[in-house]
């Protein structure tokens, strides 16, 4: 463990005596999380209710248990209140409860009750919404998490299709869904080469055989795409993306990538999916579609859609979601377009019409972005910044990512840990892993900007003294 330490110029940390590592400054500092962590691997297995919350994804020593969140901050149960830019891992782009939203749940549940098992107005409401703020979906069926769209869409692709390949991409994840559950975070001694990646299941009880149905591509390689829908596309059902990588921190389609995608797909009859879950009514009013005017058959929402809310959906063109419409394609789930969730997104897709807030948001983040990139780089740390205003991330590298492959050869996730370190004890949140990203709610503020500007000055100036030795 290297030295925890940190400068006069730092925000004031509470508790802290600055000649301990980390883990006990850590400890000290929150001793009702240890409390509770211990307390929940009793009944919970692993002490928390997702995978993705355990020290095995980076919450080390344990994971921060929370008390409350309020706009753009957040607060755990010791009383330290932090910037958040976790987000919930994304949900919360208008912040933690909102009065508007909540309002309108609390009202909805108030006035109709939770879920009927029949259709009701408000669920045309929310849909009408959802179809008019984003270019190119015609309807949409709501659902109840991003796995469970995805796994739907990519149903939908086969059986429209008459088809079984589904092309993906290396470091893209898509859900935990057998079908999809393959080559994210792979390891590239089991990945084969670049040209020609082998499929790899990423999880235990993922049937091998289903590796048989995928083709796995290395993302931003036009020409590894091309030669694939030359031989192979014909068998095509879909390929499914994300616009923009958001799971493996923040790399960006190269100009015309995700026009290729299109016209490709297009040509040989294959479907086209993007994967919104992150993307979607985050880096604009209509997401991907609006930001890159690249318009697919079938779109998988979640996070964003509800403000908060746990809420999917999957939006289509007529012609994509006509199986659907018809009942020969059976998508059903009892808690789907339940009273919570249309309340939501209905509310959510109101406030999201506010004039200029894309831009002014987009310009705050892209401030709190490059100034990050610049206080490291005037520290002498090799790093910088890739992202859409509202999502970004600090790439403590040493060369261009564009794919997986890259920022496994190129990144220095310990110097990011080092950062992620510094800053939580300085009242500041994001994901601690260099393969996440950075949130920007559409409600932070220069304030919070500012309050986190000054933490990364302090913190890295520590990682300028620490790694300057390495």
């Amino acid at each position: 463990m290297i030295a925890f330490g940190t400068d006069d110029s730092s925000l004031p940390v509470k508790g802290i005596d600055m000649d301990l590592t980390f883990a006990s400054a850590f400890s000290d500092r929150t001793p009702r999380s240890r409390e509770l962590f211990e307390r929940a691997k009793l009944t919970i297995p692993g002490g928390a209710g997702s995978t993705a919350r355990l020290p095995r994804n980076g919450w080390n020593p344990y994971p921060l248990f929370m008390e409350q969140g309020l706009g753009s901050r957040i607060t755990d149960v010791d009383g330290n209140e932090y910037v958040d830019y976790l987000l919930g891992l994304g949900p919360d782009i208008l912040g933690h409860r909102h009065p508007v939203v909540t309002e309108a749940v609390t009202r909805a549940i108030t006035e109709h009750g939770t879920s009927f098992g029949l259709p009701y107005e408000l669920e045309i409401e929310a849909s009408e919404k959802v179809v008019a703020t984003v270019p190119g979906v015609e309807q949409v069926r709501f659902a109840n998490s991003g796995s469970e769209a995805v796994g739907q869409a990519v149903r939908i692709a086969r059986a429209t299709t008459g088809r079984r390949i589904i092309v993906r991409f290396e470091g893209l994840y898509h859900g935990w869904q057998d079908s999809v559950y393959w080559s994210n975070h792979v390891d590239l001694d089991q990945a084969g080469p670049a040209d020609r990646p082998r499929p790899v299941a990423m999880g235990l009880g993922v049937p091998a055989e289903l590796g048989e149905t995928l083709v796995v591509l290395t993302w931003n390689d036009a020409e590894s795409f091309v030669r694939l829908m030359e031989e192979r596309g014909e068998e095509v059902a879909a390929v499914i993306t994300e616009p923009a990588v958001l799971n493996t921190g923040c790399i960006l389609p190269e100009p015309g990538y995700l026009e290729l995608l299109r016209s490709e797909t297009r040509k040989y009859g294959a479907m086209l999916i993007f994967d919104e879950v992150i993307t979607g009514f985050r880096i604009a009013r209509g997401g991907a579609h609006e930001y890159y005017g690249v318009i697919p058959d079938l779109t998988t929402y979640a996070k964003g859609i509800g403000g908060g809310f746990p809420v999917a959906a999957i939006g289509g063109t007529k012609e994509a979601m006509r199986l659907i419409a018809d009942g020969t394609y059976s998508h059903s789930g009892t808690y789907n377009a339940n009273v919570v969730q249309c309340a939501a997104v209905s509310a959510t897709m109101d406030l999201l019409a506010e004039p200029g807030l894309y831009e002014r948001q987009r310009a705050l983040g892209d401030r709190l972005a490059r100034g990050l990139e610049s206080i490291a780089n005037d520290n002498g740390i090799d790093a910088y910044v890739t992202g859409l205003g509202t999502v970004f991330q600090l790439w403590f590298a040493d060369g261009p990512i564009k794919n997986w492959r890259d920022a496994v050869a190129h990144t220095r996730e310990g110097v990011f840990t080092r950062w992620y370190e510094e800053m939580i004890v300085r009242g500041v949140l994001f994901h601690p892993l260099q393969f996440e990203n950075l949130f920007v709610s559409l409600v932070h503020d220069d304030r919070d900007i500012d309050d986190t500007l000054e933490a990364a000055s302090g913190a890295m100036r520590v990682l300028a003294r620490e790694f300057a030795k390495a």
